[in-house]
This record gives structure tokens, C-alpha cells and sequence, in this order.
């Protein structure tokens, strides 16, 4: 297989939001489904395409909240999903092809981070479960509404994390050594995976896939977990933070592009720079960053999340070698027969 991972010189950087990403581009008439559309860069995306002029249908555990937090974004509605809870994604998936709407972007952009052991009821680790495998199985059963499109995008939300692990074939649910930052490094991992196969087998009908890297994102919601039913996030402590570089003195977050500290606003316009690009007409299956295709880094060094953890995002090897692809479809799709 050529390898893709090659950068397009968009014009576009890591400053770039997503309105700029899409001046000149009219989306009327488009329909798109955005998961977890309604917080962080998720709602970021629903509007920088609703003020395109697409009509977007927001995915949430909680419909009441998030419609809340869509008051005064046009053209988008919400509909119920919970990723951990394979009826509720085949739910909203039968009423959106109940519709008749044909759907010419999806965004699995949802997501959780780090945090204790969490199963869901088939006894799934959850970062896999929620991530990857919930968007594995909405993405296929909503393939009637891509199919009708007759040319759609289906986005997925990786991170940069995906360098910290590879899928742990033999144990993905983590049986044994469950390290949090481990299991998001897989679920992340599977992402890139997932378009890359994605593409491959659904480009001869006019579905390209794609995986994005948004940057670091402050207030996004990512990672938040239940502990004695307290939400918790993976980093607690201001100093912890601060230690990263990621927040200033008086806590505030350190807005620097150029090292992957984004606004919400700049992390999402890799996003919608995947979901609308014409430069990205004849290509999918790749990993994009900072608004283009990142290259591929084939001797990436270790993450250390210490002070200044100032490291590449590149796309690695593992995350888009076209066997592992095929086996983690594969996987997922046993997966989901249980």
C-alpha cells in the first residue's frame, strides 16, 4: 500500500478556526450528525456547519442539555445516544434513516479520557467501548443515509494520544495492568485504524474516512469520569496542569498553536477542515492535523507527561497500517454480535 501520510500545503495552520476553514464554502442543503455536538469542540463543529448552512443533528446522552446549549444555533436538533448502550445507538440510527435524509457528514467526535476501570454491561472497557466501538457501530448503521449521499465524509476524533498505545490484541478490555492513559492511547489508536478501513472498503461508493487530531483543547469536557458519583477529570490539581505548561499562573490556559495548546475554536477546524475540504476530495484513509495530513513519524520517541511535555502528534505506524485495520474491524464486529 503507498503510503498517504503525506502533507497537502492547505494554506491553513494550527492558528486557523473553523470559520475560516470554511469561507467560500456553502453547505446548504448538507445534513450532518455530530456526536457530543453540543459541548467542548463538538459544539465548536455544530456551529461553525450550521452557519455554513448545514442542517445538523446533535448526538447526546442527555437530549434536554444539550438542546439548552444549541439555543440560538439554526438548523440543529438533538437526538438521544449513548455510545456505551448498543439499543440506544441502533435507536437514534433507525430514526435518523426513518427520516429519509440522507447524511453527508458524520462526525464521531464524543469521546472520554483516562480515568479508573469502567466496564459497560457486555463487561467492555470503556474508553474502548464509548470511543471506538459505539461509533463503529453507529458509523455502520447509519452506512443506508452515507450510502445516499452520494458522496459523504465520515470523521472520526482521534488524539495524539494514539502514540501511547497500540490495540492490545490479546486483551483490548484490559483483564489485566488497566493503565487509563493506556486504554485512551487504544481507543485513540482504533480511531485512525477505523478510517483507514473505513475508507477502504467504502471509497468505491463515495465514502471517504478520516481521522483528526484537534490539538489540546482546555474545557472540552474530554476525560471526564464518575468516582462515588463526583465527576472527576484525569488531571485534578491546578499545579499538575500548570506543571504541563497547559494552564498560566493565574490558571488561565495557555493559548500557543504552534504547540498544540489551541482555543476551541482552532481545535475544531481540523474537524471541519476533514468534513469539507476540497482539497481532500481524491484522498481519505489518512490522519490529519493543524488543518492538513500529517506526516508519518516512523521513529516516534516516548511520551512523558512530566513539565513541558512538549511532543510530536505525528501519525505512528500502528495507527495506520492497513492489516491492523482489516483485524480491528474484524474484531469490532465480533465484538458487537455479543
Amino acid at each position: 500500500m503507498t503510503q498517504k501520510q503525506h502533507p497537502l500545503g492547505s494554506g491553513f495552520t494550527a492558528a486557523s478556526t473553523a470559520e475560516e476553514i470554511l469561507e467560500g464554502i456553502d453547505l446548504s442543503g448538507r445534513n450532518v450528525v455530530v456526536t457530543g455536538g453540543h459541548i467542548g469542540l463538538g459544539l465548536e463543529t455544530t456551529r461553525a456547519l450550521s452557519g455554513a448552512g448545514a442542517s445538523v443533528t446533535v448526538a447526546a446522552r442527555n437530549p434536554d442539555r444539550a438542546a439548552a446549549a444549541l439555543a440560538g444555533v439554526e438548523r440543529a436538533e438533538v437526538g438521544r445516544l449513548d455510545l456505551l448502550d448498543p439499543a440506544s445507538i441502533n435507536a437514534f440510527a433507525a430514526r435518523y434513516l426513518d427520516s429519509g435524509r440522507p447524511l453527508h457528514i458524520l462526525i464521531n467526535n464524543a469521546g472520554i479520557m483516562g480515568g479508573p476501570l469502567v466496564r459497560d454491561a457486555r463487561g467492555y472497557e470503556s474508553q474502548f467501548a464509548t470511543n471506538h466501538l459505539g461509533h463503529f457501530q453507529l458509523s455502520l448503521a447509519l452506512l443506508p443515509a452515507l450510502r445516499a449521499a452520494h458522496g459523504a465524509r465520515v470523521v472520526n476524533l482521534t488524539s495524539g494520544g494514539h502514540r501511547l498505545s497500540d490495540i492490545r490484541w490479546d486483551d483490548p478490555h484490559f483483564t489485566t495492568g488497566y493503565d487509563g492513559m493506556l486504554a485512551y492511547g487504544q481507543s485513540k489508536t482504533a480511531n485512525v485504524l477505523f478510517a483507514v478501513e473505513l475508507d477502504r472498503r467504502w471509497a468505491a461508493e463515495s465514502i471517504r474516512g478520516y481521522a483528526v487530531h484537534p490539538g489540546v483543547v482546555l474545557g472540552t469536557n474530554l476525560g471526564p469520569f464518575l468516582v462515588d458519583g463526583e465527576v472527576r477529570t484525569p488531571w485534578q490539581s491546578d499545579d499538575e496542569l500548570r506543571a504541563m505548561g497547559l494552564i498560566d499562573e493565574q490558571g488561565r490556559p495557555v493559548r500557543d498553536p504552534d504547540r498544540e495548546m489551541k482555543t476551541p475554536q482552532q481545535g475544531a477546524s481540523t474537524s471541519v477542515f476533514a468534513a469539507t475540504s476540497p482539497l481532500l476530495a481524491e484522498i481519505g484513509g489518512v490522519y490529519l492535523k493543524d488543518n492538513d495530513i500529517s506526516p508519518l513519524d516512523e521513529d516516534p520517541k516516548p511520551i512523558n507527561f512530566g513539565a513541558e511535555p512538549v511532543v510530536s502528534s505525528d501519525v505512528v505506524p500502528h495507527a495506520v497500517d492497513p492489516e491492523s485495520a482489516r483485524r480491528l474491524w474484524e474484531l469490532s464486529e465480533r465484538l458487537l454480535e455479543r
